[in-house]
């Protein structure tokens, strides 16, 4: 037991800076954190009053379709990111376009295949409901505005983290990983896999190309770093994506090309690695990787304040 338990510490001291343990947020104002929900759950906020925040980051803060459908029936141009740990990543979107949430929230409520709303159109029906008239007089001491209904969705948003994953309690020295997760973990690290995927989200710190080593096909007019910059080299650059949770969050990739977490580990190693994987090696990742599956958030909880 002392040696496990040697291991284990030398083990967190020299991936410290790697992957560390998600910190949950202890403190936060109440009232603002169930105004952002109520927000967030509001279809009125939608040009058709049918689509709200939750439409598209309903399961484990992501969406189990390939493409999410907006207003008016539109379809999106990409598959949807979770929400849940969001605040943990250096940029927000797929290409990295909003640097946090506050700025984020501006892209679904304007874009027109999605809330396709205006700030004049958000601020007339909060004015209009006297519940959020109330509400936002009591925390903000003043009527809506479209800034301050933005601020309430953060608040909300900042409390989605999922700490206690069985992964985070191995980093704290709390537990030991069963055999085939332990290997999983340890071809994670050797094959290169945390190059990309590291720090607290496990991925969401960084700009890299899909298809690295073998080409992925492009699809005009996704919207990846090439959409933003129009440099050739950033087509099929997109922000790394967070694998917290990612036995949730089917399907995968930009494209949701892979429905399974296998196929996802198998595409990726191929493109970003060069590597086909034995059946063996796939099945252990993947039992490393829903070691990272950890508590919903209880302000997420239906009902929970």
């Amino acid at each position: 037991m002392k040696i496990i338990t040697l291991f284990l510490l030398i083990h967190f001291v020299l991936l410290a800076d790697i992957i560390t343990p998600i910190v949950d947020k202890k403190s936060f104002d109440k009232d603002k954190v169930a105004l952002g929900k109520e927000l967030f759950f509001d279809s009125s906020f939608s040009k058709d009053k049918k689509i709200s925040c939750a439409s598209c980051h309903s399961d484990f803060g992501s969406d189990k379709r390939d493409i999410s459908i907006g207003s008016d029936g539109r379809k999106g141009k990409i598959q949807s990111l979770s929400i849940f740990n969001a605040v943990n990543n250096y940029k927000q979107f797929w290409n990295g376009r909003a640097k946090n949430l506050y700025e984020q929230i501006d892209g679904p409520i304007h874009s027109n295949f999605e809330m396709n709303m205006n700030k004049e159109s958000i601020e007339a029906y909060l004015n209009s409901s006297k519940n959020y008239i109330k509400r936002f007089k009591k925390i903000y001491n003043k009527k809506p505005n479209y800034n301050i209904f933005k601020d309430a969705i953060v608040a909300f948003e900042e409390t989605l983290l999922t700490p206690n994953s069985k992964f985070d309690q191995f980093l704290r020295g709390e537990i030991i990983l069963n055999k085939k997760e332990l290997k999983g973990y340890k071809l994670f690290q050797s094959l290169g896999c945390s190059t990309c995927h590291n720090g607290v989200n496990i991925g969401g710190n960084s700009m890299q190309l899909f298809g690295n080593v073998i080409k992925y096909q492009y699809k005009k007019g996704q919207p990846d770093l090439y959409d933003l910059t129009k440099v050739i080299s950033d087509k099929n650059v997109f922000r790394v994506p967070s694998l917290r949770n990612v036995s949730k969050t089917a399907p995968y990739f930009h494209d949701a090309s892979a429905n399974n977490l296998e196929a996802a580990v198998e595409k990726m190693s191929y493109h970003n690695l060069g590597i086909i994987l034995s059946g063996a090696q796939t099945s252990a990742i993947v039992s490393f990787l829903k070691t990272l599956n950890g508590d919903i958030p209880k302000t997420w909880i239906k009902d929970a304040k």
